[in-house]
């Protein structure tokens, strides 16, 4: 319990550490990142991997462990689904909590967003919180080069896209990333308390 504590502690320490680094620095980043026609067929690509892959990771994870009996794999599958859904409650609650508006709503005619429709507060970034929760959990489940080099480098794919299609702070993206390792890590932790075999 006390490292649990500890964990969720940290997380929090480091998300607002995180949201109050200088905002100077947090719109001039954006302002050199995003351009003034955001309409990449790659970043949007990256954008929109997110929520699917971080679905079918587990789901096919859920449905090959039963499938085959595999109770190894099965507990991959519970803890990537503890990840995400960890990760999905704290970042939701975290944008309650902070309620920052999205950078093209604070900056309008300077940060030109591909999708100005995206509804929900900025921070953290959902998208990239599912990102590093997913490529986390498989990190942590595979621990193979191949499964881990390609999990991280679409998880910050993921989280670039987000700030080139000028959707959100780079803080945001720094403080997702956070969220989605810390979220996995723990139910990491919980899982092998839970399934003391596994």
């Amino acid at each position: 319990m006390k490292k649990i504590r500890c964990a969720l502690s940290l997380i929090v320490v480091s998300v607002f550490s995180t949201v109050t680094s200088a905002q100077n620095w947090d719109i001039n980043t954006l302002k050199n990142i995003n351009p003034q026609n955001p309409n990449s067929f790659v970043m949007r690509g990256l954008t929109s991997s997110s929520y699917p892959i971080g679905a079918i990771v587990p789901a096919t994870q859920l449905i090959t462990g039963y499938a085959t009996k595999n109770l190894h794999l099965q507990h991959q599958a519970w803890e990537t689904v503890g990840s995400l859904a960890v990760s999905v409650v704290m970042a939701e609650s975290f944008k309650r909590i902070f309620n920052r508006p999205r950078p093209y709503e604070k900056y309008p005619g300077e940060i030109h967003p591909y999708d100005a429709t995206e509804t929900g507060q900025s921070f953290p970034s959902g998208h990239t919180t599912i990102a590093f929760a997913t490529a986390t959990s498989l990190s942590l489940e595979y621990r193979k080069w191949y499964v881990v080099v390609p999990a991280y480098a679409w998880a910050v794919g993921v989280g670039y896209s987000r700030l080139y299609l000028g959707e959100h702070y780079p803080t945001d993206v720094l403080g997702a990333a956070v969220i989605g390792t810390g979220s996995a890590l723990l139910s990491h932790w919980l899982t092998k308390k839970i399934f003391k075999h596994y």
